[in-house]
């Protein structure tokens, strides 16, 4: 019997794509970035996927913290003459405050958290960033409803490593067999718990095929796990 539900934040809740994507565009107007780029879209196409990577680095703790925030940044500033850690640095910082002010949610977030809430303890299971992740929670209205938030740096070990489920368990005083992950992300929050024999839950919008395993449930939707919890 579950008891006990882990929620990734970014893209599981809060909508991380929207909502970084419309602090970089106000980034880009901001510092004038259309002297050397063709267009916003043009900007996002090179940032992006290079942001992923660094992304996919540190969870697989390739490379650190600050190594992903001042090259995710620094990528795309060089063609500007911007290119030293200084200016990554303070632009990752102008970033990273923007993001916490804004509030969009993935559809039916708080409806599904107003639906589990008298029946399961509901914990934050996040790789994000301390000073960020908290900001978020608490202005987009979803800091309410968790008992307790478990990022990264608190296990100092990233999803979808075992180490941090297991962290996660222990400072929560959960049992593996009543707890279930709940994520969008098919490597750090599925693989993660499959590996942890958590049982999990996948928020899978773009429908893309599971690999390797068939995860202990799956919707395209929040509203869908209203049919299963």
């Amino acid at each position: 019997m579950i008891k006990n539900l882990f929620i990734d934040l970014d893209d599981t809740l809060w909508d991380t794509y929207h909502n970084n994507k419309e602090c970089l565009e106000e980034l880009y107007t901001d510092y004038d970035f259309g002297r050397y780029y063709d267009s916003f879209e043009a900007f996002y196409a090179i940032y992006m996927p290079h942001n992923l990577g660094l992304w996919e680095q540190y969870r697989n703790h390739e490379i650190d913290r600050y190594t992903l925030i001042v090259e995710r940044f620094r990528y795309v500033l060089e063609p500007l003459g911007m290119g030293n850690a200084a200016d990554a640095l303070a632009l990752n910082n102008d970033f990273l405050q923007r993001t916490t002010t804004k509030t969009r949610l993935i559809p039916g977030a708080i409806e599904l958290l107003e639906y589990l809430r008298p029946s399961y303890r509901m914990f934050i299971l996040s790789n994000g960033f301390r000073e960020v992740q908290f900001k978020k929670l608490k202005n987009s209205g979803l800091d309410s409803y968790f008992e307790r938030v478990i990022l990264s740096e608190d296990a100092n070990i990233q999803k979808p490593h075992k180490a941090i489920f297991d962290f996660a368990l222990k400072n929560t005083n959960s049992r593996r067999r009543e707890s279930l992950m709940i994520g969008d992300s098919w490597d750090a929050d599925i693989v993660g718990a499959y590996n942890s024999r958590i049982d999990q839950l996948w928020l899978n919008p773009e429908k893309i095929p599971a690999k390797a395993f068939t995860p202990t449930y799956t919707v395209n939707t929040l509203a869908e796990i209203r049919t299963i919890l």
